[in-house]
């Protein structure tokens, strides 16, 4: 499968990079800084700004998929990429989407119609990386594309395991954590065997 990737230097994208690469995928990575490690035969990498259409549309061509590990980063960035990207792949009828959520934004189970960070589950008490990821999900929710966004909670540095829970639309019960591999393996395998089609889809240990 050819995947475009956006956030391939980050935590989580550069374990789902890895994992992609090892299962013999060729990738295309939009990147603002090439990195050494990206000289492959099997990477096509493009420097440029991911809020940028332009951009965004050189990294899609040719590609089956999408797959994004961009975070908020105490910015609009990750709201201003989507609202690129979602007519961007559907110009170029690009269906298949995943991306790295929060749990904030899946359903509350003691207020079922809040979002888990507007609810008492949440200690967050910042709540703008939240409300920017929310925005993502109303995004790609309203949108044509085969969309899953993949939330996971607190995400420490880890080994990979490839044992977790996951659930749709909630966290799975006294879930507390899991690793950024992890998170990237689900990730990948949610991709690859199509499942979760429009869900949010919380992991954890």
């Amino acid at each position: 499968m050819k995947i475009a990737v956006f956030g391939a230097t980050g935590r989580v994208g550069r374990h789902f990079t890895e994992l992609a690469l090892e299962q013999g995928h060729e990738l295309k990575l939009l990147v603002r800084n090439k990195q050494e490690w990206m000289d492959r035969d099997e990477l096509t990498v493009h420097v440029g700004d991911a809020r940028n259409s332009s951009d965004i549309g050189t990294t899609l061509a040719g590609v089956e998929a999408v797959f994004s590990a961009l975070g908020t980063d105490k910015t609009t960035t990750l709201t201003d990429f989507v609202t690129a990207l979602v007519p961007s792949m559907e110009k170029l009828r690009i269906k298949r989407v995943v991306t790295i959520g929060t749990a904030g934004i899946l359903q509350s189970r003691t207020q079922p119609k809040l979002y888990r960070f507007q609810s008492g589950e949440s200690n967050r008490k910042l709540t703008f990386a939240a409300e920017q990821h929310a925005a993502v999900y109303e995004t790609f929710r309203d949108s044509t594309l085969d969309w899953t966004i993949v939330c996971p909670t607190y995400l420490p540095d880890g080994p990979l395991t490839r044992e977790y829970r996951t659930e749709e639309d909630m966290l799975p019960v006294d879930g507390k954590q899991i690793s950024t591999a992890d998170t990237a393996h689900c990730a990948f395998t949610v991709l690859t065997e199509s499942h979760s089609l429009h869900k949010r889809l919380g992991v954890a240990y």
